[in-house]
């Protein structure tokens, strides 16, 4: 049976290295629905390429854009505009797959939408996680939904871990998880170099090809400290059973150590085509066009702990896991703001945690009860942000 897939944030990265491992299995997926927040162009053509039944923008001009440019060539791909158009297709009865890739606290309720439908998702929006994880991890209980980690890290880690699952880590013999991290492009920088980075040299990320906001993430080491906190809601691992490895390599995509004393690793060239593919075939392995990993030709693999008073974001994703409640939440749209704000050379590169720590330090935590109450949540959180870089 054809598998219908929507993806939420086709013409990004992911979304379009998913439809890249799609097409090489025809005869397994067809794209159900495609969105995308405004880049109307890009939309377009990956309709006349894929013909979806729907194409969804957020914004509504691009949407009206969108559906004049599909109906001069004839396109039968019917176009949805807003939130609500978003939470339609993720819910679709027809809809078998849900690539969950629109970054940022936007890709909250399609995701949610996606666990309340029963539906397989596989999780590449780190926010989801970061602001809602135990209602998200509820609805996916709930609603009968398949979860699989996209993150190259966490796609990893669940490849390693034991079949047979368990509430606590130690009831699988499992000691910890280790995240590794690439280190982004400042690695081996003088803090004092940090102070006057360029946002060319931020996006300059070695490893890995990534749209603009998470390459920052990956320069500051929030990224890793995001994902910090999606392994403890997806893994039920506590903030003491999760520690990060800077490996430069990006090689072993990260490891779980075991009471025995073993350590399982999952290997493989950087390339998100490879936790994609997993993730649409499940349990099943398919082609990724990935090319086979050549560790001669590598040579070595080098590790070392994370300085964190040079990338004070992975210490502050730490300290809002331990708070709980709704400090995750703030943690992840003060760095939004922050991040955009860099990302239009408003502010430095070490403003961007400063930043963040100046509004987790004089917000309000509550005890998280709703998305409604994440939402307002997060509002605030953005207002403070703005006024703190005002």
């Amino acid at each position: 049976m054809i598998q219908n897939v929507t993806i939420l944030g086709a013409t990004g990265t992911i979304g379009l290295q998913t439809l890249d491992v799609m097409s090489q299995h025809p005869e397994r997926f067809r794209a159900f629905a495609l969105t995308a927040n405004a880049n109307v162009q890009k939309l377009f053509e990956l309709c006349e390429a894929y013909s979806p039944q729907y194409a969804v923008m957020l914004q509504e001009a691009a949407a009206a854009q969108l559906e004049v440019k599909l109906k001069a060539i004839g396109s039968a791909t019917k176009v949805l505009q807003g939130i609500e158009a978003l939470n339609e297709v993720a819910a679709h009865k027809q809809v078998h797959v849900v690539m969950a890739a629109i970054v940022g606290a936007a890709g909250l309720h399609p995701a949610m939408a996606a666990a309340k439908a029963g539906k397989r998702i596989l999780l590449a929006n780190k926010e989801t996680l970061v602001m809602a994880g135990n209602l998200f991890m509820q609805a996916v209980a709930e609603g009968g939904a398949t979860l699989l980690p996209i993150d190259s890290e966490h796609n990893a880690i669940f490849q390693v871990m034991p079949q047979q699952r368990a509430e606590h880590l130690s009831d699988m013999g499992v000691k910890r998880v280790l995240l590794t991290a690439s280190g982004g492009p400042f690695k081996n920088s003088r803090m004092e170099e940090l102070h006057s980075v360029t946002k060319a040299q931020a996006l300059n990320h070695p490893n890995w090809v990534m749209g603009p906001k998470i390459t920052i993430d990956s320069a500051t080491m929030m990224n890793k400290g995001l994902e910090v906190i999606e392994a403890h809601w997806l893994f039920n691992a506590a903030p003491e059973q999760i520690d990060v490895v800077v490996h430069p390599q990006s090689i072993i995509h990260s490891m779980v150590e075991y009471i025995d004393g073993s350590v399982l690793a999952q290997l493989g060239n950087p390339d998100m085509r490879t936790p994609i593919a997993y993730g649409l075939g499940y349990p099943d392995r398919l082609q990724s066009g990935v090319s086979s990993l050549d560790l001669l030709k590598i040579g070595h693999l080098d590790f070392f702990s994370p300085d964190q008073a040079r990338f004070p974001c992975l210490r502050l994703a730490y300290d809002a896991l331990k708070v709980g409640g709704t400090a995750p939440a703030i943690l992840n749209a003060v760095n939004e703001v922050a991040v955009e704000a860099f990302l239009a050379e408003k502010i430095g590169f070490m403003e961007i945690a400063a930043t963040i720590e100046s509004v987790l330090n004089s917000a309000s935590i509550e005890q998280v009860v709703s998305v409604e109450q994440l939402v307002a949540t997060d509002a605030e959180a953005r207002r403070m942000a703005a006024h703190c870089l005002s």
